[in-house]
């Protein structure tokens, strides 16, 4: 049987999930967890297979946790299935060590079978969206930018962001700068916007 980890945080389609995916012969849900910050803890436990990973999840992202994963349950292939298919959700669901990247509204013969293929070590990408990431570039921001980013989406002033990061408030406003530029934007609520758009944060 292959085992797997759900990790969705909404209750009524996570267990939808495992209804279906508890109906194919060859699966059985041996976790499920609604928060990111769970992932690894269950999967400590109860030594899945593969990893069903949302990406915005409370707690911690399902990318961020795909990479601890990584490090913390190397045997456990990781898939991302998410409603947003964004190209930059891609690129950084690879850079992560994850074995595939859906989208919910396929057909659910396809998910059990995508399971069934990561663990065989085949890497499996929604094809609309491995055409758009491939069009779209790499991801320009650097790290800082995106955490600095990341601490102004609910309008923190630069004075929050700064004490959040542990950095001088010049810093951030440095940060702040080269990332409104390089999104095209004109503010820093704009350039959050716009990096969320593309998967970027």
């Amino acid at each position: 049987m292959i085992r797997v980890l759900l990790a969705e945080d909404q209750g009524m389609m996570r267990g939808a999930l495992a209804l279906l995916l508890g109906m194919e012969h060859d699966m059985e849900v041996v976790a499920q967890v609604g928060r990111g910050d769970e992932i690894v803890d269950a999967a400590l436990v109860a030594r899945p297979d593969v990893a069903l990973l949302d990406i915005e999840l409370p707690g911690r992202s399902g990318l961020d946790a795909a990479a601890d994963l990584r490090t913390e349950a190397p045997d456990c292939r990781v898939l991302i299935l998410t409603t947003f298919g964004r190209p930059g959700y891609l690129r950084r669901a690879m850079e992560a060590g994850a074995a595939g990247f859906l989208v919910k509204d396929g057909p659910v013969e396809e998910l059990a079978e995508a399971i069934r293929k990561a663990l065989r070590g085949e890497t499996v990408i929604d094809p609309a969206l491995a055409a758009a990431a491939l069009g779209a570039g790499p991801n320009p921001l650097t790290a800082r930018e995106r955490d600095a980013l990341a601490a102004a989406v609910d309008g923190a002033t630069v004075a929050d962001i700064a004490t959040a990061l542990h950095l001088s408030e010049s810093t951030v406003r440095n940060y702040l700068s080269s990332a409104i530029g390089k999104t095209g934007t004109r503010n820093r609520m704009e350039a959050v916007r716009a990096a969320r758009r593309q998967g970027w944060l």
